[in-house]
């Protein structure tokens, strides 16, 4: 059995929501016309996301809604049911009294799932989220989502797997960022980015180098690999505020093999067939029925040097 995926990478509107979901549709209906059943949108894409950083507490406030009342889940479920499709995008929840990024996967019978980053590290006045998120679908598979950073810590995929992931979401807003790690991502210049069209191979290099692609491949294949599940990874791509996102959208299988990605220096949308009876004899999954989960109570005890997610995205302090 296979089933026909999608991953899409575009370059939001800091804080217009109304354009971005038009960005969503447009996207979602050119994927329907290609039989994709399930489509992967960036973090945060409804919203705008590195311009967050300087809003105070009602800015945020001024971006966010409910899940699933609010008016942006709403459409996303109206869109689902018309397009026979699972669609899942980003955005700023408000839940009693705190916010959250989230992200929205909407079904075609109406019911929907939200996960909130793990991780989140975009602004004092966001809260991470406190578990993760499998769930069952009618097309018989097990989806599950982590965003963005979540994704970069080893154990969150593998949390993931082990409650039955089929095909991970992994929406991002990644690429060209100012690591601290002497040998981690580097910024693009943004004149680059100004100067695409004069000279876009320039701007595609470093998409596709270490600041990039090349920074994907270091981690990425091993996550769908170790753990046996299939990954959609959707990103941003353009200027972000002052950073450049590289795109890279691509779907992995649960081999680490790259079924499909983009080389594109804007908006893009790719798309494969996900060959389902590859999941219960991958390397991934016959690794994880071999584990020896009494050995492993020292992966759940603190060291000491735990950091808050602001702290480990930003300090300069080694370990």
């Amino acid at each position: 059995m296979t089933l026909r995926c999608g991953a899409v990478q575009f370059r939001h509107a800091a804080g217009a929501k109304e354009e971005n979901f038009a960005t969503v549709e447009r996207f979602a209906r050119r994927a329907q016309e290609q039989g994709v059943k399930v489509l992967a949108f960036p973090e945060m894409c409804l919203t705008g996301y590195w311009h967050t950083r300087h809003l105070d507490r009602a800015g945020w406030e001024a971006l966010s809604e409910p899940v699933p009342e609010g008016p942006s889940t709403q459409r996303l479920l109206a869109l689902s049911r018309e397009l026979d499709m699972v669609l899942g995008v980003g955005l700023v929840e408000a839940a009693q009294g705190r916010l959250y990024n989230t992200y929205v996967v909407a079904l075609p019978d109406g019911s929907w799932h939200r996960h909130r980053k793990l991780h989140a590290f975009e602004s004092p006045h966001i809260s991470s989220g406190d578990s993760f998120t499998v769930f069952d679908t009618p097309l018989g598979v097990r989806l599950g989502v982590l965003i963005c950073y979540d994704n970069n810590i080893v154990e969150n995929v593998r949390a993931t797997a082990l409650l039955g992931c089929d095909i991970l979401l992994a929406p991002h807003q990644t690429g060209a960022t100012a690591s601290r790690s002497p040998h981690g991502m580097k910024p693009i210049d943004p004149a680059l980015w100004h100067a695409r069209h004069e000279d876009p191979e320039a701007l595609r290099r470093e998409f596709q180098g270490d600041k990039g692609r090349g920074w994907l491949m270091r981690w990425l294949p091993s996550r769908a690999h170790d753990n046996g599940l299939f990954i959609l990874f959707a990103n941003g791509v353009g200027l972000d505020d002052d950073e450049v996102r590289t795109g890279n959208a691509m779907i992995l299988d649960p081999y680490g093999r790259i079924l499909a990605e983009s080389d594109a220096i804007e908006d893009d949308l790719v798309v494969a067939d996900l060959d389902l009876s590859l999941l219960p004899l991958c390397t991934g999954r016959r690794w994880i029925r071999g584990r020896r989960p009494e050995l492993y109570g020292s992966l759940a005890v603190p060291l000491g040097h735990e950091m808050s997610p602001q702290e480990a995205r930003f300090s300069d302090k080694p370990t």
